[in-house]
């Protein structure tokens, strides 16, 4: 399975885009490849973006998007927003969607989807406010139930949870996690069927037809066997190699997915390696080794971690770790997204807006990252009274990379490859 992480603007505007292992000559009803889930984040494209009024604080962008209008992607299944602020919510980006879509959903936390309601602009029923999530509550947990490929085969599942930090005066900091276990194809021998069983002939179903209700449990990879601690259960020194096929990636995405209400889960220990990086011309990659297309193991979940001005690791980011990410074998994180420049207002202005590198590493080296991305760290042109006080550690890429480098494995290196994404320019991570 793959994941395509692709930077549409200059500051904090990805398009994440996960695909399955198998490959499939069929497309569904959208013109993309089965299996696939695509999620629009933090859409601003272009125009200013103004907090409450332009004396108080104009944001412009210095860097041109790589496209001028959403329409020129595929619908994606989930929009999500992290922020209620206008660099994050963007009303005239935003507009820019489809309202009339059957396939796109917009999550949201909680101030930005009122926000957005109050727009008028989607179906109410197409915008969610995003529940804290707790481990305590199934239902903090947003899941996409992915069909399977083929008769036979077994379904897949995303997952979105929100967790913002307690007691932020701001209301900046929070992480938003990812995951994604692809759906499968039926084994060859199970595939001999008449051909109205076949792949070409099988109709991937309407999201309207499944009910938020019923939707099947996650099937466990192994036997229940849930890890004591994450950090007994990830320790580097433990880690094998988890091999599985590397598809090529398509160019287009989607499928007929749903949200559903949560299940529980059933623990999984996680089995990885670090993996090697290729770089090719604008779009890079990483995979790891391949496993028997006859005796394939079972798939793996791949996870992103999304926080643009940052979160604390404990106890926040970790609280999600381990009663989300151990259990969904999810570990080492796939990547993270996270803002390399540390920026400070003073107390009475809200104090940290951006916790920058030094959050970033900790999140990055407890959850053994494979790759760290940069976000929100556009030199943008800001005027207004919210910025005459602000003050900024910008960290170059060399310096944020060393700094991982000697945190990680108590400087050993290796781990976590660190990126700074242009505009326009995309990683896929394979694995």
């Amino acid at each position: 399975m793959s994941l395509k992480i692709k930077h549409l603007n200059g500051d904090t505007t990805f398009l994440l885009t996960f695909s399955p292992t198998e490959q499939h000559p069929a497309l569904n009803r959208y013109g993309h490849p089965p299996g696939t889930f695509t999620v629009l984040v933090d859409p601003w494209l272009s125009g200013p973006s103004t907090m409450w009024h332009p004396k108080f604080l104009l944001s412009k962008h210095t860097v041109p998007s790589c496209i001028s209008n959403l329409s020129e992607i595929a619908e994606p299944n989930v929009v999500l927003v992290s922020q209620d602020k206008p660099d994050h919510c963007h009303e005239p980006t935003l507009r820019q969607l489809d309202p009339t879509s059957s396939l796109t959903n917009v999550l949201a936390m909680p101030a930005a989807a009122k926000k957005i309601r109050g727009m008028k602009h989607f179906h109410p029923s197409h915008v969610h406010a995003l529940p804290v999530y707790s481990s305590k509550d199934e239902d903090s947990i947003i899941r996409f139930y992915i069909p399977p490929l083929t008769p036979g085969g077994t379904s897949g599942e995303a997952t979105i949870a929100y967790v913002p930090a307690k007691m932020d005066v701001s209301g900046l900091h929070n992480a938003i996690g990812i995951t994604y276990r692809p759906p499968t194809a039926a084994p060859l021998r199970a595939q001999h069927t008449p051909p109205s069983s076949t792949c070409s002939n099988f109709s991937f179903p309407n999201p309207q037809q499944y009910q938020l209700n019923n939707m099947p449990p996650t099937p466990p990879d192994t036997p229940n066997q849930r890890p004591r601690s994450l950090s007994a259960s990830t320790n580097p020194s433990t880690l094998s190699t988890a091999s599985s096929t590397s598809p090529a990636l398509s160019q287009t995405s989607s499928v007929s997915t749903v949200p559903t209400t949560s299940h529980s889960l059933h623990a999984h220990s996680p089995s990885f390696h670090s993996p090697s990086f290729h770089t090719h011309t604008h779009t890079h990659s990483t995979s790891s080794t391949n496993s028997s297309r006859h005796h394939p193991r079972p798939a793996k979940t791949l996870s992103v971690i999304y926080s643009p001005h940052g979160v604390a690791y404990s106890p926040h980011v970790s609280h999600y770790a381990t009663t989300h990410l151990v259990p969904q074998a999810a570990l080492p994180l796939t990547t993270l997204i996270h803002g390399f420049d540390r920026v400070e207002n003073p107390w009475y202005m809200g104090g940290n807006v951006n916790a920058g590198l030094p959050g970033g590493v900790e999140i990055a080296k407890n959850l053994m990252a494979r790759c760290w991305i940069g976000a929100h760290d556009e030199d943008k042109e800001n005027s207004g009274v919210s910025v005459l006080k602000i003050r900024m550690r910008k960290y170059g890429l060399d310096e944020v990379r060393e700094l991982v480098r000697r945190e990680w494995n108590g400087g050993g290196g290796g781990g976590c490859d660190v990126r700074a994404l242009d505009c326009g320019e995309e990683l896929v991570m394979r694995s």
